[in-house]
């Protein structure tokens, strides 16, 4: 993956920026609770790997009212890559998630949640690993499971599932699907 090279430094800028979008947004609201950052490992049908490093900003408004339940904004940045070396397909995506997580069993040593998200994304490019998915702007759906541990329960480990497609907004609208291995730490 020698892509990374050109790329990293960009996408460290504009997940700069969305990253300040979203602090201006959720400081202007009361119910501030904790940011975390995460990296995942991102595999995909047909070969496609990548890695998608994320912001997430978790707010209060739910736990007021259940405290297993989460709510959390995620912006994050992604580089996929499709195909043998020197002959691959590259993609960058930026994407902003509101995710609610109910958590389960929790115990002194960890608990495990579910998640679910529905969310906005910008491909940089509409063709990748065979597919033509007509638009830039996609929908990034997800369904994870998690355990959080630490002392503090800082740390998270999440297998997610994630589907991009343009809702039918264009045709051809083929969507493109992956896996992801997740390691999430609060700031």
């Amino acid at each position: 993956m020698n892509w990374y090279k050109h790329v990293l430094p960009m996408a460290a800028r504009l997940l700069k920026k969305l990253t300040g979008v979203v602090v201006v947004i959720a400081a202007t609201t009361s119910y501030a609770q904790a940011a975390s950052v995460a990296v995942d490992y991102i595999r995909g049908e047909g070969d496609v790997e990548g890695i998608k490093v994320a912001y997430q900003y978790y707010q209060q408004v739910l736990t007021d009212y259940s405290p297993d339940l989460h709510f959390y904004v995620e912006t994050s940045v992604n580089f996929w890559e499709y195909g043998a070396e020197r002959q691959h397909d590259t993609n960058f995506i930026i994407a902003l998630s509101p995710v609610l997580r109910k958590t389960f069993s929790p115990s002194a040593t960890g608990r495990f949640f579910g998640e679910f998200g529905i969310g906005l994304s910008l491909l940089d490019d509409t063709r990748f690993a065979g597919k033509n998915v007509s638009t830039h702007y996609q929908f990034e759906d997800r369904l994870g499971l998690g355990y959080e541990f630490g002392r503090t329960y800082q740390y998270r480990l999440a297998l997610r599932y994630f589907h991009y497609s343009n809702g039918g907004v264009k045709k051809p609208n083929p969507g493109l699907d992956f896996i992801s291995l997740s390691f999430a730490m609060r700031l």
